[in-house]
């Protein structure tokens, strides 16, 4: 099986970020730029992106409205965006600040994950890239169409449809718990 490689656009911001430098090691080609979000990385292929926040990046109030008009604008731009919320820890703060995130942007389309360490980041936006990326995602939708189809095929249902005999049909159904 070939590993799966791709490109991502990155913000200047993040040319230190060990994430950045474990992606590079499973040879994806990085593209630095300062034109997408402080904090982002595009997925282009996939049409992904995620945003990296820490809590000590996050404003002591979590109702700060320039941080939030800083997440609406990456949220405006991407179709298909992530929030990263990095901690290794959760305390209190940290579920404030998911909470605050999840409250402002519920309905958009903004999913927050919390995240622990760069591992879990790399994991999570290869993952997700990979899967919503063209010919994966025609994939995973041709095998789950076929799951789907076995599922109904194999199915003991069809069984008691095709029965002639109503009544019986009738009493099994008054069996059920």
């Amino acid at each position: 099986m070939t590993s799966w490689r791709t490109t991502v656009i990155v913000s200047t911001s993040l040319q230190n970020n060990e994430a950045l430098r474990v992606l590079l090691a499973q040879q994806h080609r990085l593209r630095y730029s300062d034109s997408v979000e402080i904090g982002s990385f595009v997925f282009p292929l996939s049409g992904t992106a995620f945003m990296l926040i820490t809590p000590e990046e996050f404003p002591e109030k979590a109702e700060s409205t320039e941080y939030f008009k800083r997440i609406e604008k990456f949220v405006q731009v991407h179709r298909n965006s992530f929030l990263l919320l990095q901690s290794p820890v959760y305390g209190t703060r940290e579920w404030q600040i998911l909470s605050a995130v999840q409250k402002r942007f519920f309905g958009s389309n903004l999913k927050v994950i919390p995240i622990h360490s760069n591992v879990d980041i790399v994991k999570a936006v290869l993952s997700i890239a990979k899967a919503t990326s063209k010919p994966h995602a025609d994939s995973i939708r041709d095998r789950m169409a076929l799951a789907r189809a076995r599922i109904i095929e194999c199915s003991p249902v069809w069984e008691l449809l095709g029965m002639t005999d109503w009544h019986s049909l009738l009493s099994l159904f008054l069996l059920w718990p």
